[in-house]
């Protein structure tokens, strides 16, 4: 991609699954990249997983004051910001009735008002002033989801908050144009090591069947759109919110059963 190599990446929840794509992707690029993550085995382990991390932070967005000692640590290391991958997150299965208000605020705290956080002190040093009086400038991203967009059952609270990461991007893009760009990706399935952990081969097959394409995205695949968007060739993207999802949200409730209308 045209104009990443030399940039300065942060990328949150950096160490595992589509973070840890996003990075080895953004190194590969020969940017300079900081992970956040927080987990503690995560962090120590990161550097031997992708060589060349200019460093792993540990990091529980969903405190502020964390966040801003954490990007001070960032700041030392990469010696600027032009690139925030803001992606960490969580998730719980619980039918809406079933969650509890720890529940709820744990997911909102981490997935919508950390990603918040993380964005606002970005925005911040990229806003600052350069040598020549005008901002910085860079490129925010956000991993937001098609939960985001529709509903799915079972995981009420992390679809209000992603629903809420894109108001926050869409609003953010409108506030820090033209210096800053902000968008957010909104992957369908995944196959991230953990998910595939999680199925059966029956429940993969099961769920592929439900995808127009018949299958789940690679974390590779998330982390090259993530590399378009803050490269030069990504350069009239802002205030985005962009599906990456093989077809799951094209048609709402038609595309969940696609194979059965074939023909």
């Amino acid at each position: 991609m045209r104009g990443l190599a030399g940039r300065r990446v942060i990328v949150t929840g950096g160490t595992s699954g589509i973070g840890e794509a996003t990075s080895r992707r953004f190194l590969a690029e020969g940017a300079s990249v900081v992970a956040f993550a927080v987990g503690e085995e995560e962090v120590t382990t990161a550097s031997d997983r992708l060589p060349g991390l200019a460093g792993a932070i540990r990091l529980d967005q969903s405190d502020p004051s964390a966040v801003e000692r954490a990007f001070e640590d960032a700041d030392v290391l990469l010696g600027g910001l032009d690139v925030l991958v803001a992606n960490a997150g969580i998730s719980l299965r619980r039918p809406f009735l079933a969650i509890t208000a720890e529940e709820w605020q744990r997911v909102v705290a981490v997935d919508l008002h950390g990603t918040f956080y993380c964005a606002q002190a970005a925005a911040r040093r990229m806003m600052a002033a350069g040598s020549d009086g005008t901002p910085r400038g860079g490129v925010i991203l956000m991993t937001a989801s098609t939960n985001g967009l529709v509903g799915h059952p079972f995981y009420a609270d992390y679809n209000a908050a992603k629903a809420g990461v894109i108001a926050l991007a869409r609003t953010m893009a409108l506030e820090l144009a033209p210096h800053v760009r902000v968008n957010a990706v909104c992957p369908g399935y995944v196959l991230t090591p953990m998910q595939q952990a999680e199925y059966t081969a029956e429940m993969l097959e099961a769920t592929n069947r439900k995808i127009p394409l018949g299958r789940h995205a690679t974390p590779d695949e998330i982390a090259a759109l993530f590399a378009f968007l803050a490269s030069d060739e990504g350069a009239y993207f802002t205030g985005a919110a962009i599906p990456i999802d093989a077809g799951e949200t094209a048609g709402g409730l038609a595309s969940r059963d696609w194979t059965v209308r074939e023909g």
